[in-house]
């Protein structure tokens, strides 16, 4: 992997680094027409069948909707001639885009994931980036953040299932249209496209994890059994309805920090993978070896993908930390790791398979 190793947090990355390196965070609102209503339709202003959305689908009114964005040190709006990649950062299920913000914690009074971004920039590690940290939930109450686990039939659980069409459709386009970025979504010439996805990554802690697998690799969506009619294979409420399409022309590089129990298995992500059309340059999937709720969705996710992507899965990197639980010292070590790898920094001719574990994070 052209010699970049995977490794943990340098203690002086989690501190901030001087003022005139120092990136900023923006909210940005944003018009949303592709979502789940109060009656678990789906609502869009696109040709998405019912048959592929699992349910019905209706036209209504866009909602809007909330993001935060980190801005890198000199970044000039007016200054079209210098682009960025972009990282969408996706939260948990009980988080929000505030989540990898005052989750991740603060040191020197600043967020530790943009010291880390801010280090890594400041220190020619990686490029200076865009970094969009959406609410992952598309639906009407996408701001209600409260999760019952023996009652797991409301909507703002439901969204998660269906944040790519608001991806796909609403916010990629709503970022691509106000900040300066190498992709362009509006541009649907394969070469464009070929192009764009090399230049956008998505990643996600637990349920951001799940989102950027599923969601990414064509897994399954889920309901509440209540209107499967099914039983729960998690005895959490919830079952599997139908495949997302995938947005593997949308993104080269997918990275799952701790991914939740509802990941879809590596065999049908594997095989999606290679059905696809679309080269992933990066896979990176990350967990703590003590981490009680998603170890086993992490060994699952793997399980039998390499080999059933075959020649279009380039790099993939498995990294197990010993001690790590479900928490931001595993997720900040995916998030420093997984940037540094994106964006051309691991292109070879050779495929790469990375199997480590991390005695520290």
């Amino acid at each position: 992997m052209n010699n970049i190793t995977i490794g943990p947090v340098p203690g002086g990355y989690k501190k901030a680094v001087s003022e005139e390196f120092m990136g900023e965070i923006r909210e940005y609102s944003y018009p949303v027409r592709n979502y789940i209503n109060s009656w678990r339709q789906l609502v869009t202003d696109q040709d998405i069948s019912s048959e592929e959305a699992g349910r019905d689908t209706v036209q209504g009114e866009p909602i809007e909707k909330k993001c935060k964005v980190y801005l890198p040190a000199g970044y000039d709006e007016n200054d079209q001639e210098r682009k960025y990649n972009v990282l969408y950062l996706l939260h948990g299920v009980g988080g929000s885009r505030y989540e990898w913000l005052y989750g991740g914690g603060i040191i020197d009074d600043n967020f530790v994931i943009c010291n880390i971004l801010d280090n890594l920039i400041a220190n020619g590690e990686i490029e200076p980036l865009i970094v969009v940290f959406p609410e992952g939930r598309s639906c009407e109450d996408w701001e209600n953040t409260n999760v019952d686990f023996s009652n797991m039939d409301r909507i703002n659980i439901l969204g998660f299932y269906y944040f790519d069409y608001e991806l796909r459709y609403d916010l990629i386009p709503f970022i691509e249209a106000n900040f300066n970025t190498y992709a362009n979504v509006e541009d649907k010439s394969p070469a464009a496209i070929a192009d764009s996805r090399k230049h956008r990554a998505i990643a996600g802690l637990s349920m951001g994890g799940m989102q950027a697998l599923n969601l990414t690799f064509g897994g399954y969506r889920f309901d509440s059994t209540k209107y499967t009619k099914t039983v729960s294979p998690f005895s959490n409420g919830l079952d599997k309805t139908v495949r997302a399409p995938g947005m593997q022309d949308l993104f080269a590089y997918v990275g799952a920090f701790s991914n939740a129990p509802t990941t879809s298995e590596g065999r049908l992500l594997g095989a999606n993978i290679a059905a696809s059309g679309y080269i992933t340059d990066l896979l990176y999937i990350t967990c703590g070896d003590n981490d009680g709720l998603a170890i086993i969705s992490y060994e699952s996710a793997l399980s039998g993908l390499p080999e059933a992507a075959g020649e279009n899965l380039h790099d993939l990197c498995q990294v197990l930390i010993r001690g790590g639980v479900h928490d931001f010292g595993v997720w900040n070590n995916g998030a420093y790791n997984f940037v540094r790898l994106c964006f051309g920094k691991v292109e070879g001719s050779q495929k790469t398979v990375v199997k480590i574990t991390l005695n520290e994070f």
